[in-house]
């Protein structure tokens, strides 16, 4: 018989596992109010203006009543994390890797952008919660017919979801750049870079400019960006599994 490992107090709070201090009348919230009201707040107001006694105004609460179900705003963030992805898509059984992960990267995107404090969130370590461990399934399962070991499907999972979080983090601030002030990307930057780069120091990125590559005036797309970037990876995991599969690497 084996001793029982103590859950981590963050995968208690998750998985609903955790005892509520239970003093006085009978508790009027739960987890899912809380967590429910914050992601409200973050929506409507930013991640900045999240916190214990914000979500609790939210909640029509005292401060202290949240105190009993959430210790700290990092474990009120964590809880946030988790419910902002909600769940993955249902991949076809038949489908082929490719397409499943190119679904499931663009599903997580998506759903991230309806929530883009999401990604100021901190990230301390591997998927724990309910939903993230959903996404991940999903992406492992997609990869179930690749003849990669366990370990290299686990390597992709996460590649593709650095990936992904890199992608949410560089999209938003730049649609949002563009959305200010358009005139700073394209012909205006070219002009710029022009006037200040050398091509002695900078022969590669003087190439480009020569090339034309900033001239035209091609609105930001964040999706466009993201889908060659995702090919890109894409790509690279296509050359591994073939590496693999044959005997070659």
């Amino acid at each position: 018989m084996t001793d029982e490992i103590e859950l981590p107090a963050e995968v208690t709070l998750l998985w609903g596992l955790r005892e509520t201090v239970r003093r006085g009348r009978k508790p009027s919230l739960t987890i899912a109010d809380i967590t429910r009201a914050a992601v409200e707040v973050a929506d409507a107001e930013g991640l900045a203006a999240v916190s214990m006694s914000r979500v609790a105004a939210q909640l029509g609460n005292a401060t202290m009543a949240l105190y009993r179900y959430v210790k700290s705003k990092d474990e009120l963030f964590l809880l946030m994390s988790d419910a902002a992805t909600g769940g993955p898509p249902d991949l076809p059984d038949d489908v082929d890797w490719r397409t499943g992960l190119t679904l499931w990267a663009r599903g997580l995107l998506k759903v991230t952008r309806q929530h883009p404090w999401a990604v100021q969130l901190p990230i301390s370590g591997p998927p724990l919660g309910p939903n993230s461990l959903r996404w991940f399934e999903c992406a492992l399962r997609a990869l179930g017919e690749t003849g990669l070991g366990e370990e290299e499907k686990v390597g992709v999972v996460m590649g593709l979801l650095t990936f992904v979080h890199g992608e949410l983090r560089l999209s938003i601030d730049l649609s949002r750049s563009y959305t200010e002030n358009p005139e700073a990307f394209g012909r205006q930057y070219g002009m710029a870079l022009a006037r200040v780069v050398d091509p002695q120091r900078f022969p590669a990125l003087s190439n480009v400019i020569a090339a034309g590559v900033f001239e035209a005036e091609v609105p930001y797309d964040e999706e466009v960006e993201g889908e060659f970037s995702l090919g890109l990876y894409l790509d690279g995991v296509a050359a591994f599994i073939e590496r693999r599969t044959t005997g070659q690497g």
